[in-house]
């Protein structure tokens, strides 16, 4: 198979899996080490890639992926968060959904709900949740973000401080070994920070790739969480920062 081919499916392995390896990729495509080590090598001279030690990793950046991108990556682990995270969503409550897929895969799985009251920046989020009868939707103001359906700025901050949520579920862009989340657009993350001032109890909701990711704007930490619903155990050192916290870790793979 020619570099040619090799290139696409690097990609496609290392956003499915958040990192690759030289030695898993040489297995995987049947070619030497150092064939992997060029390939590599070439994907991060265009700038598609980081090289790490031992294989590669999504760059870090001050862009986020294109959402249609984000929206295809990793869909089965984000169903399974999504119906762990639901499943401790109770109905007659109170409820926050932000911007992001994983979000709206929750949104996908509260359909069934009965008796919520749901406010969102998301305008995908509310069409999904227009289909529920049992759901009486709340759109914030803002500024629309066309790229993602995301409502944005002062104004989305604004509407949601006249609320006291019994429940938030937020998603993030990347979250580092210090157990931060972490963003792209410092808008959003004013209005992210918003969200967790004015709710009761806060979920996320977030798959492995994002522990190798980097973003530059910080939201909050994971202290500030009381549950974090994802797909892959997080790094032993964190895991233990959580129990200090007392945030719940719930991987779902």
């Amino acid at each position: 198979m020619s570099q040619t081919f090799r290139h696409p499916e690097i990609l496609e392995i290392v956003r499915r899996d958040g990192k690759v390896t030289v030695e898993g990729l040489a297995s995987h495509f049947g070619v030497t080490l150092q064939t992997i080590r060029r390939d590599l090598t070439d994907l991060a001279e265009a700038g598609r890639l980081e090289r790490v030690h031992g294989g590669a990793v999504l760059p870090s950046g001050t862009t986020n992926i294109g959402y249609e991108e984000r929206r295809s990556l990793n869909p089965e682990a984000k169903r399974a968060i999504a119906r762990a995270c639901s499943a401790e969503i109770p109905d007659n409550i109170s409820l926050f959904l932000n911007i992001g897929t994983s979000t709206e895969a929750v949104a996908e799985e509260l359909l069934h709900h009965e008796n919520l009251m749901v406010v969102t920046n998301n305008m995908n989020v509310a069409n999904i949740l227009a289909n529920n009868p049992g759901c009486e939707i709340i759109v914030t103001g803002g500024l629309l973000r066309r790229s993602d359906g995301g409502l944005v700025g002062n104004l989305a901050a604004e509407t949601i401080r006249q609320f006291k949520f019994d429940l938030a579920v937020i998603g993030c862009s990347a979250l580092d070994r210090d157990g931060d989340l972490l963003d792209f657009d410092i808008q959003e993350v004013s209005v992210s920070q918003t969200i967790l001032r004015q709710s009761r109890t806060t979920f996320l909701v977030s798959d492995h790739t994002k522990f190798s990711r980097g973003a530059p704007v910080r939201i909050a930490s994971l202290a500030d969480i009381d549950a974090f619903f994802t797909d892959k155990p997080l790094p032993a050192d964190l895991e233990k920062t959580c129990e200090g916290w007392g945030t719940r870790v719930i991987a779902t793979g």
